[in-house]
């Protein structure tokens, strides 16, 4: 990795063509196909919070998220709607299970500085990835997984991106539901089974 030299793994005991082992900029020199999802991963270590009535105004975010920081309460997926000028709005993001409580304490320690209104939880949610170094070129992979949860009726609650990754917020009910049929979506299933028959 440190000097980008492409490896070759070949087995001893058939001549095939064996692993080829480069960096992502030589996929297309070496005319490899591009896996766009190589898994669909799971946490259900999410607890989602939910502020309402925020004053619109400079610092708001920052009075909420300081404290949360210097707490030591990680922060995952955020939203936030724009309101329209002079009216209140509402922020969702996620925390750890393990730190909900924590958090809900933080927050309502600068309930009157920040100027809120309400805080709700809920913890019946679980968070799903759709996981790939592929998906930095291809636009088309979270409307994929979009549109493949709604067909299932799957409502999505919050929604985070990367490079490699897109997460979707869902509630826990419908975690196999939805790891099923991303699994499916992305042509998972194939490699799965030709993982199984090579073992």
């Amino acid at each position: 990795m440190r000097y980008n030299m492409p490896l070759q793994v070949l087995s001893s005991f058939e001549d095939k063509p064996g692993t080829l082992i480069v960096g992502d900029d030589k996929i297309e020199e070496f005319k490899m196909e591009r896996v766009l999802v190589t898994g669909i991963a799971h946490d259900k270590n999410e607890a989602l919070v939910t502020l309402t009535g925020l004053p619109d105004k400079p610092g708001t975010v920052a009075g909420i998220f300081g404290p949360l920081a210097e707490a030591n309460i990680n922060v995952d997926m955020i939203i936030q709607a724009a309101p329209r000028e002079g009216e209140k709005s509402e922020l969702t993001f996620t925390v750890p299970n393990a730190s909900l409580a924590h958090a809900v304490s933080e927050l309502e320690k600068v309930k009157a500085d920040v100027g809120f209104e309400t805080v709700s939880t809920d913890t019946d949610v679980v968070k799903v990835s759709a996981i790939g170094v592929g998906m930095r070129s291809n636009a088309g992979i979270a409307a994929r997984m979009f549109q493949t949860l709604a067909e299932r009726g799957i409502n999505i609650r919050a929604i985070s991106t990367s490079e490699i990754k897109v997460s979707v917020l869902v509630p826990e009910e419908y975690t196999e539901l939805a790891v099923r049929v991303l699994h499916t979506a992305f042509g998972l299933d194939d490699a799965e089974a030709n993982a199984g028959a090579a073992a």
